[in-house]
């Protein structure tokens, strides 16, 4: 097995310095060789502080930099499925934050060109590598709950993203929910055969008149025959609400919200416990370590990554059937192929 794994990192804004910071101080076998950003001040920058050696404007340049043995596409949305496409032709491992695409022939594209190349991919659904949520998988997959009947996601963001990411987002269903999505899949291990979806937009009008809704609830059907119900809400007042239960025939299992500490306070005047983490990135951060280390061991042990170009694809089909069924006022819609 190869020591390291040489990356290069696209995009080093906020989740690009994440993992940036990470893959140089938290992965083992991971060795950072590149950054490139459209701004290459903030690129710059990043390098300067990490150590990165070779500093890119074009994520072209970074691609055939002969150093580069993969690469973390941590770019703007819009960016991903082209420089996934590119990055398969370059012969470099991907790992691809969410999501690939929000068209579908644009993700299929993408699953040809990794498939054709033989390279390594892996989409950034970090809450997979969330250990609370990991020992609710176990349990589902061990029968500890029987037959699954039911499983409830709830996530909640503590404030709402401004007007201007809202209008470029691809809507709630497409931005926020799909990591709801994708964990119904993970836990429930079968695929949304139909959804139902009705939004509202109670939190700040502008993103009404911004053509989306920032407060939903979503039932799905899936093919195994169970029933799962996601509610988002693009505002939160207590912090960021992160919870799911699944229950089956032989009980259930819950994962409650990560706080500061466990401790709970009793006086006369009442029960007092900390509030959830505030952000997401304080909530996911261990998770955004443990999806990194995977990738990379994947990617030196030749071994399958965790979530693939496939489970890529699907969450989006799920939102699209989401904001299909949301539009027609809670139609139940099937999910595409």
């Amino acid at each position: 097995m190869k020591k390291q794994l040489k990356i290069g990192v696209i995009g080093a804004g906020r989740i690009g310095k994440l993992h940036a910071f990470n893959l140089a101080t938290r992965v083992p076998g991971a060795k950072l060789t590149a950054v490139s950003d459209v701004d290459k001040k903030s690129a710059e920058k990043l390098a300067a502080e990490l150590g990165i050696p070779a500093v890119y404007s074009d994520y072209k340049k970074l691609l055939a930099d002969p150093e580069v043995e993969a690469v973390f596409i941590c770019s703007s949305t819009d960016t991903h499925s082209k420089i996934s496409a590119a990055a398969a032709k370059a012969g470099k491992h991907i790992f691809c934050e969410k999501p690939i695409d929000h068209n579908i022939a644009k993700i299929k594209s993408v699953l040809d060109a990794v498939k054709e190349s033989g390279v390594k991919y892996q989409v950034g659904f970090n809450r997979r590598f969330d250990r609370n949520f990991r020992r609710v998988k176990e349990a589902v997959k061990a029968g500890e709950v029987g037959q699954v009947r039911i499983i409830k996601i709830t996530s909640r963001d503590p404030a709402p993203p401004p007007v201007e990411y809202i209008k470029v987002s691809g809507g709630i269903y497409a931005d926020m929910t799909i990591h709801d999505f994708d964990m119904m899949r993970y836990l429930s291990g079968s695929e949304v055969v139909e959804v139902s979806a009705a939004g509202t937009c109670l939190v700040d009008p502008a993103i009404g008149k911004a053509g989306d809704v920032d407060t939903c609830v979503i039932t799905l059907r899936f093919a195994n025959g169970c029933l799962g119900v996601i509610d988002n809400c693009r505002q939160s007042s207590y912090g960021y609400d992160q919870r799911v239960e699944v229950f089956g025939s032989k009980g259930q299992i819950i994962a409650d919200n990560e706080t500061a500490n466990n401790t709970v306070v009793y006086t006369d005047k009442g029960v007092n416990r900390e509030k959830p983490l505030h952000f997401f990135l304080e909530r996911y951060n261990d998770a955004y370590i443990a999806e990194a280390k995977e990738f990379v061991e994947a990617c030196l042990k030749n071994t399958d990554t965790p979530v693939g170009a496939f489970d890529g694809l699907q969450p989006v089909l799920i939102a699209l059937a989401a904001q299909k069924s949301s539009d027609k006022g809670g139609t139940p819609v099937k999910v595409g192929k």
